[in-house]
């Protein structure tokens, strides 16, 4: 209950309650209190004629004005009667055709959507919504509307629409409206509280082109029923059961979370399991329509939902940076009082360290050239692409030969990547290293960019115009860094027709298709054949863990430890021989997860930046089911945060007798590759070239490389002589 005293008046749900109010009240209590106070709060709803913005009458929030004048003795309610509900009768199961939907999407349009009006199609939503629906059916809160989806006669889905929740940060930062501008707006705010793709539906991107649709025709089909058009859409996608990709590729963009707590009565009960909290905009000019925007501010369009949007994720994985102990400090760089010699000293460490692989060019202006670009990317300007970088260090003449320098000048750029591994082994390489192997996207807006091709993008969610890079990084106790990169080519760029724009790309003539597995699988082998990074694990995402042609690919003396999706399926080990299906249906990982005979140990995994980082471990031998047989036994590891419930998945090949300390430890270290994007991508420039051409990309990430090795020996260096 919101109220605040004022004076000797009463605010309650943002209404002033004056002494006529209070005497008024007190009479209607006299009147009709002998129906009970439910009656007292409908008659006084009436006489108020307080509504909400669909029109009903509000009841509930005159019964909340009730209790807070009888909280206060200003009036007397009847004793509330305690009425014994009686448990709704079960639905009866409609007929319903529940064979199997699948094929591709094309083939089941178009979709009709039914704005639910009568109550028997209402009975047919609530037993799907009940039956089907994770978290049940429970009626819809203030003003709401409801759908099926059908392919012709077939149903598809459920939707369910709400009313805004009153509170929730993330959204309200977001829009930046104050609290008696919510109150009086927050009606145009709806929530997506059920959304449900029936379990016999398995088309690709059914549910995605649904949310698509449905946003087309919401607003209209709700200001038809209640005078009014929304502004803006919400929903709460639970993350230990979902990725909410659907409304990523729907264009909805996540805000943030919410603070683990469930509305129950007029209170709120702690559950301890946060959702993600996802906004769609359907006016983008709400906050000026509000009054919380001066005209000259942006409207709120997805790209401005993300530009004020904290990534917590990649918050949480500057907490697990691997140079840890109990005085590590979390700060990225770490703070140090440089003097005025410590910070001349820099620029001649730089100078020292890009002598280290200057026989990688053949004429001392590519030389010249080269450590204007290296300099470029530790520079503090705000875009570091070629014309930025050449005006800020060497002025407006310069501009078109570093662009040449990169894309046109013969030099020997594998003879740089060559010597930047060498160094990093020198910096990195330890008894306890480890590999690990992921994908990053770089948007594009043309289609002249080698490679680029409309694809699945991880960091927006959703299919955009973007380049794909795999990377292979290494990390131990002394740090961590990227070592080797290959720009990933879509199998469209090779089909004949396609010839002319590869040869204006300078794609190598002998180049063939392969897959980020294979790219992946291809550059830890070349890494192992070194011996420059001793490493006895490879970590690796649901990408990689989910690909045998990447697992098979693997040195055999390399131990993986690589994620899975919680839908992958396996027996436990004991169910059945190897090669051979046991005679029970394959369980998904998520469901051995609950198996109540596994061992669960608490262990902190890392001190984080505020405190120490602790989660629940545990593991269990399983063979994975391929196709109709099974694998062979395997670790399936758990990993449980403590503090949300998240459960991670992994799968090892590691011996038997392999302590379960160390897969922990090991389980940590997938995070390092992502450090090095984050870091790359926001302070050195990483995602900010232009270039066009095969080489240049390979050339402008092999820079980026030799940045990031030159901040950490810097660091390494700083501390130690703080140490002294």
């Amino acid at each position: 209950m919101s109220e605040s005293s004022v004076g000797r008046a009463l605010v309650v749900r943002g209404r002033t309650i004056s002494e006529a109010d209070i005497g008024e009240v007190r009479q209607l209590v006299r009147e009709h209190g002998s129906g009970g106070r439910t009656r007292v709060a409908g008659v006084l709803a009436e006489r108020w004629d307080w509504r909400q913005p669909n029109g009903q009458l509000k009841a509930r929030a005159c019964a909340e004005v009730l209790r807070a004048l009888d909280a206060r003795g200003l009036i007397e309610l009847p004793e509330a009667r305690c009425v014994r509900r009686r448990s709704p009768a079960p639905l009866a199961a409609p007929p319903l055709d529940t064979r199997p939907i699948r094929g591709a999407l094309k083939d089941w349009l178009p979709f009709r959507f039914e704005l639910l009006e009568d109550s028997q199609r209402w009975s047919l939503w609530k037993y799907v919504i009940g039956k089907y629906h994770y978290l049940g059916f429970r009626h819809l809160v203030g003003s709401t509307l409801t759908y099926l989806v059908y392919s012709g006669e077939r149903l598809l889905a459920a939707l369910g629409w709400q009313a805004a929740v009153k509170a929730l940060g993330c959204r309200d930062q977001v829009i930046g409206w104050s609290a008696a501008q919510r109150e009086a707006h927050r009606h145009r705010v709806a929530t997506n509280a059920r959304f449900l793709i029936l379990p016999w539906v398995e088309v690709p991107h059914a549910a995605s082109h649904i949310l698509g649709r449905m946003l087309r025709r919401l607003s209209a089909d709700w200001e038809a029923r209640y005078g009014y058009g929304l502004w803006l859409l919400e929903t709460f996608v639970d993350g230990r059961r979902f990725q909410g990709t659907c409304y990523r590729a729907a264009n909805w963009v996540r805000v943030g979370r919410t603070q683990g707590f469930a509305k129950t009565g007029n209170g709120f009960v702690y559950h301890g399991h946060p959702k993600e909290v996802y906004l769609y905009v359907l006016d983008p000019r709400m906050r000026h329509h509000i009054g919380c925007a001066e005209a000259s501010d942006p409207p709120l369009t997805p790209e401005y939902l993300l530009s004020r949007v904290v990534s917590e994720s990649c918050s949480e994985r500057r907490g697990f940076m691997i140079v840890r102990g109990d005085d590590w400090d979390p700060e990225v760089p770490p703070r140090f009082d440089l003097s005025s010699e410590e910070v001349g000293a820099l620029a001649d460490e730089l100078e020292a360290f890009h002598g280290l692989f200057e026989d990688a060019f053949s004429r001392s202006e590519q030389k010249g050239w080269s450590r204007c670009y290296l300099q470029g990317l530790l520079t503090a300007i705000e875009r570091k692409c070629m014309e930025p970088i050449a005006l800020e260090l060497e002025g407006p003449k310069a501009v078109r030969n570093l662009q040449r320098f990169m894309g046109q000048y013969k030099w020997d750029d594998e003879y740089l990547a060559r010597r930047h591994r060498q160094e990093a082994s020198k910096s990195l390489a330890a008894a306890d290293g480890v590999l690990s192997v992921d994908s990053t996207e770089f948007v594009k807006k043309g289609t002249e960019s080698v490679g680029v091709q409309r694809q699945y993008c991880g960091r927006l969610g959703k299919v955009e115009n973007c380049q794909c890079g795999v990377f292979v990084a290494y990390a131990s106790a002394k740090g961590y860094g990227l070592i080797d990169r290959r720009l990933f080519m879509p199998e469209s760029w090779f089909e004949e027709e396609q010839k002319e724009r590869r040869q204006k790309c300078k794609v190598p003539e002998d180049l063939t298709f392969k897959t980020k597995t294979e790219l992946a699988a291809e550059m830890v082998c070349e890494g192992m054949a070194t011996d420059l990074f001793p490493a006895r694990w490879v970590v690796g995402d649901t990408v990689f863990g989910n690909s045998p042609v990447f697992l098979q690919g693997l040195p055999d003396d390399l131990w993986y430890l690589m994620e899975l999706p919680c839908t992958r399926t396996a027996w436990r080990g004991s169910d059945g021989d190897g090669g051979r299906a046991p005679s029970t249906a394959p369980r998904s990982v998520g469901d051995l997860a609950t198996d109540a005979d596994l061992s669960w140990h608490r262990v902190k995994l890392a001190e984080g930046a505020k405190g120490p980082v602790v989660a629940e471990v545990a593991r269990v031998r399983v063979r994975l089911s391929e196709g109709r047989e099974a694998g062979e036994e395997q670790w399936l590891f758990l990993r449980q945060n403590v503090a949300t419930g998240e459960t991670k998945y992994y799968v090892s090949n590691a011996p038997v007798e392999t302590p379960l300390e160390e897969m922990t430890r090991v389980c940590m270290l997938r995070w390092p590759i992502e450090q090095c994007f984050e870091e790359g991508k926001s302070e050195l420039g990483m995602a900010h070239y232009e270039h066009r051409s095969w080489p240049a990309w390979h050339r402008h990430m092999t820079f980026v490389f030799l940045a990031q090795l030159f901040l950490l020996q810097m660091r390494h260096r700083l501390k130690k002589g703080l140490r002294r």
